[in-house]
């Protein structure tokens, strides 16, 4: 048996999940005619590539090697494909999205409607949800995530910039005063977003501060953060997306804009590694970019340096 395109898709894949045999029930293989096709490629290749024992594998540098141009052939095929059919029509199929609730909300219902009126063979399934899934074990083609990203062998690409200020309510700022320093956000009250007990912040000279923080609640919602300073309880630490409409509208006020708070966050579009990037998911992905990156230009622009 020689090795086909399908048999390195299939050594990517199961590299990635560390099982040969989980990896070919993605392709319609049976346990034994993956583990066969592996070893065909070993034979054709004239080296060993995976290191197996009874409960997973794993490469071999030889294996790594090759890992690492499986990826960038798969993908510059993909490339050449998509060129070659850019039909609309040839765009279609299922495609599972996942993103977490308040953003999906923000900046991707509104548009879902024009993508499917543009791509009507196109089966779109999205789940909100404010838990970060296993976009590889729940089987999502795509995922938006916000802020740093944690290491992983998922792929990732920057969407647009999304600004972290500290904000507060006029209210709360006539009550409580203005912090000169970064220091002073000790003894002012913070919406903390998730366990966070201290927040860092970097000035136009470079110098970094770590600054312990607290407040009356903290929550793992950005929504409610937003609302809770809105309504005056405190300081928060919301993206611009979340409080854009309140600056613009006056019911917010930045608090030390002088000082950046690092880490910045951006909009990520992440995907399973080692995969190819069907047409549907290429789309969708462009078309997202496009809407996010002009809707925030046309709504907060103004509010940028």
């Amino acid at each position: 048996m020689s090795f086909d395109l399908k048999t390195l898709e299939l050594f990517v894949r199961a590299a990635t999940l560390g099982a040969i045999g989980r990896a070919g029930a993605e392709f319609d293989f049976s346990p034994t005619n993956a583990s066969q096709r592996i070893k065909a490629l070993e034979a054709e290749l004239g080296v060993k590539l995976m290191n197996r024992t009874t409960r997973s594998v794993s490469l071999t540098p030889d294996g790594e090697v090759l890992l690492e141009n499986a990826k960038r052939i798969l993908d510059e095929l993909e490339d050449v494909r998509t060129v070659l059919t850019q039909s609309k029509d040839a765009v279609s199929g299922a495609l599972r999205v996942t993103a977490s609730a308040s953003f999906g909300r923000a900046h991707i219902i509104p548009f879902i409607p024009e993508f499917v009126a543009l791509y009507p063979n196109v089966s779109l399934e999205l789940d909100l949800s404010d838990t970060v899934v296993d976009i590889v074990e729940k089987g999502f083609d795509l995922a938006f995530r916000i802020g740093p990203l944690a290491p992983s062998s998922l792929l990732a690409q920057k969407i647009d910039a999304n600004p972290v200020w500290l904000v507060a309510s006029p209210e709360y700022i006539e009550k409580a005063g203005h912090p000169q320093t970064p220091q002073d956000l000790s003894h002012h009250a913070c919406m903390p977003l998730g366990k966070t007990q201290n927040w860092r912040l970097v000035g136009a000279d470079g110098v970094e501060h770590d600054v312990p923080v607290s407040g009356p609640v903290s929550v793992n919602f950005g929504d409610a953060v937003g609302e809770w300073v809105v309504a005056g309880m405190g300081i928060g630490r919301p993206a611009l997306w979340h409080a854009g409409p309140d600056l613009l509208a006056g019911r917010l006020v930045r608090v030390l804009p002088d000082y950046d708070v690092v880490p910045q966050s951006n909009i990520w579009a992440v995907r399973p590694p080692g995969r190819l990037m069907p047409a549907r998911v290429r789309a969708f992905l462009s078309f997202m970019q496009d809407k996010i990156v002009a809707t925030n230009k046309a709504r907060y622009g103004g509010l940028l340096p």
